[in-house]
């Protein structure tokens, strides 16, 4: 039988814990976009090893599960001599995932520019870095920002997968509150509402400013 007093007392556990959820996200989000820059620039640039470094990258980070790569650097480090706690493990391995997608989506946005307003910056005497900082860069981001917002939700959805390093976020506390209450119905249908809520508010604000940048 469905348990509304389990539900409620485990809101506030479970919100607890989505902070933890968000701020690992977010944070691998963030780190993860600046790795992703630098490989965006090695799969655009000239350089044929360049290139391949920035393609064994993308291939293996999107070839293997998130869920092995938390594994191996749980296990890896440690293996190597560096001790670091679960979460800084999985944060490493969230960044260097995420930094991946993020990376050819990027790319995908500076491909998309038409070739033509190169060259035109070019005669009109523009720099390389005036050119990417005032043509290719803002048209890229607007170009980009319905897949960089869809990679950030998936990027909360796939955070659950650090529960098997021993970080407590929101999937983690779902499965520690059912096997105390033996009531995982109710457990899991509050975290899967916050997930939802956590998620749906996110896609939002980025369709708002979407929205905001195309009537600007």
């Amino acid at each position: 039988m469905f348990s509304m007093t389990v539900f409620v007392q485990g809101l506030p556990l479970l919100l607890g814990a989505s902070i933890a959820t968000v701020s690992i996200s977010l944070a691998g989000l963030f780190i993860g976009f600046f790795v992703a820059v630098g490989v965006c620039a090695a799969r655009l640039s000239a350089h044929r090893f360049a290139r391949l470094f920035g393609g064994a990258y993308v291939f293996f980070f999107r070839g293997v599960p998130m869920l092995v790569q938390l594994l191996l650097v749980y296990y890896l480090l440690p293996f190597a001599g560096i001790n670091v706690p679960p979460l800084v493990a999985a944060l490493s391995a969230v960044s260097l995932c995420s930094a991946s997608y993020i990376a050819e989506i990027l790319r995908g946005g500076f491909l998309a520019i038409p070739p033509g307003q190169l060259e035109a910056a070019r005669m009109l005497g523009l720099g390389p870095l005036d050119t990417l900082r005032r043509i290719q860069v803002p048209q890229a981001f607007r170009l980009t920002l319905p897949s960089l917002v869809n990679e950030m939700v998936l990027l909360i959805k796939a955070s659950s997968l650090i529960s098997v390093v021993g970080v407590a976020e929101l999937t983690r506390t779902a499965q520690n509150i059912a096997a105390s209450t033996f009531h995982p119905l109710e457990a899991y249908l509050a975290a899967g509402l916050i997930y939802f809520v956590i998620c749906g508010s996110l896609a939002l604000v980025a369709h708002a400013f979407e929205f905001r940048l195309r009537h600007a």
